[in-house]
């Protein structure tokens, strides 16, 4: 018997609704196996973060080398990288990951056959903390997006990769064509930023040249710390356990969003709390 497997590389949430924490609850409580390299510690709570701590990029690289050459991954799950050397060093660790055959990449018969990896570019936190660089932005496009499967900014996040400003979800499409570095990796536009009673993602699948759009009513809550990590890790999830791309990110979209309804009622903290990871395992954290 064999686990699904997710690495998450990432960093550390010490107030424990994003970063490692939510992507170590978001891989378990949808049925796959969490393993994990931490990019950086923060010091945060629900208020805001005080603090980002980088972890050096050899260290980082060498968790990343040390849990594939063991445990292996049918997945990978990228989050908050905080420099450009960060960057480049987790993106030759991953090549030789790739180079070992350390990450699952399906039927080695098939052309269909691709490294999951899911990309959250994460630059500013719930409570509007930068976290990343500016030097990191342009490496990070040039160098880590073209390897992802699958990349979720959310519109402050797709605004700077695409240069451009977004007015509505009627721009989505194209700005993530345009993110999709010459229709190579399949871009989940998350809508939540926008105005609006009812929030509809957008997601641009590569590998098909194909556009889904994903209704969901907007839950009036402030426990939404976390909800990008929990969102792409929950479908590097999914992606290990085998499901196609557009399967993926339905059932990723279905699990925050219950996430959130579940925990929308919960007060942990004084700010921006955590969804409920859980939810669809047990009724109560």
């Amino acid at each position: 018997m064999e686990y699904p497997r997710v690495l998450t590389i990432a960093g550390s949430d010490s107030g424990g609704g994003a970063g490692i924490q939510a992507d170590i609850k978001a891989i378990s409580a949808t049925g796959s196996y969490a393993a994990s390299a931490i990019t950086a510690v923060t010091v945060q709570n629900t208020l805001g973060v005080e603090g980002v701590h980088p972890v050096p990029p050899q260290t980082i690289a060498a968790q990343i080398k040390c849990v594939l050459s063991d445990i292996g991954a049918n997945a990978i799950k990228i989050g908050m990288l905080h420099s450009a050397e960060v960057v480049l060093a987790v993106r030759d660790a991953l090549n030789e990951a790739i180079s070992k055959g350390w990450i699952d990449t399906g039927d080695p018969e098939s052309s269909e056959s691709r490294v999951n990896i899911v990309l959250d570019p994460v630059m500013v936190s719930t409570s509007g903390h930068r976290l990343i660089e500016d030097s990191a932005i342009e490496v990070l496009s040039k160098e880590l997006i073209p390897m992802a499967r699958i990349i979720t900014p959310n519109l402050p996040e797709a605004e700077v990769l695409a240069g451009c400003s977004i007015h509505s979800e009627e721009d989505f499409p194209a700005v993530a064509r345009k993110l999709s570095c010459g229709g190579r990796v399949s871009v989940l536009m998350k809508a939540g930023h926008l105005c609006g009673s009812e929030v509809t993602d957008i997601f641009y699948n590569a590998e098909t040249d194909s556009i889904s759009s994903f209704k969901h009513p907007r839950i009036n809550t402030p426990n939404t710390h976390g909800t990008g990590c929990t969102l792409s890790s929950a479908l590097a999830s999914y992606l290990a356990q085998g499901l196609s791309p557009d399967d993926a990110v339905k059932s990723a979209i279905d699990y925050i969003s219950g996430a959130i309804k579940s925990g929308a009622a919960y007060n942990i903290g004084h700010g921006h709390g955590p969804v409920n990871h859980f939810w669809n395992r047990i009724k109560k954290i």
